[in-house]
């Protein structure tokens, strides 16, 4: 069992940056895979990015180059930094996560949510 709380969301610019921040409780939390996913109302959810537990990341098409992953064991904390924003980026973020943490992650299922940070991109 994890428990999983985002931050650092919020309105920026188009080009702007942002970085959010999923805090992570719970016992074992390194041999967890976390991931970041992302939906807009009306669309399905997209899966943005994910890290496993030896540190292997894994960047979605859409956003590469742009956002990148990241985890602190020791402060049992996993980031998404976001640079060059753009509108289409606007979403709910959620960080999710797995257990089961080694291999590729995209492949994984996460079964741990947190409730989601809200990003907005506009001018």
């Amino acid at each position: 069992q994890v428990d999983l709380v985002e931050s650092g969301g919020g309105w920026v610019q188009p080009g702007g940056s942002l970085r959010l921040s999923c805090a992570a409780s719970g016992r074992d939390l390194d041999y967890y895979a976390f991931a970041w996913f992302r939906r807009v109302p009306g669309k399905e959810r997209e899966w943005v990015s994910c890290i496993n537990n030896v540190g292997m990341t894994v960047v979605a098409d859409s956003v590469k180059g742009r956002f990148s992953i990241s985890r602190d064991d020791a402060k049992n904390m996993v980031y998404l930094q976001m640079h060059s924003l753009k509108p289409e980026d606007t979403a709910v973020y959620y960080c999710a996560a797995n257990r089961m943490g080694s291999g590729a992650c995209p492949n994984l299922g996460y079964p741990y949510w947190g409730r989601g940070t809200q990003v907005n991109v506009s001018l």
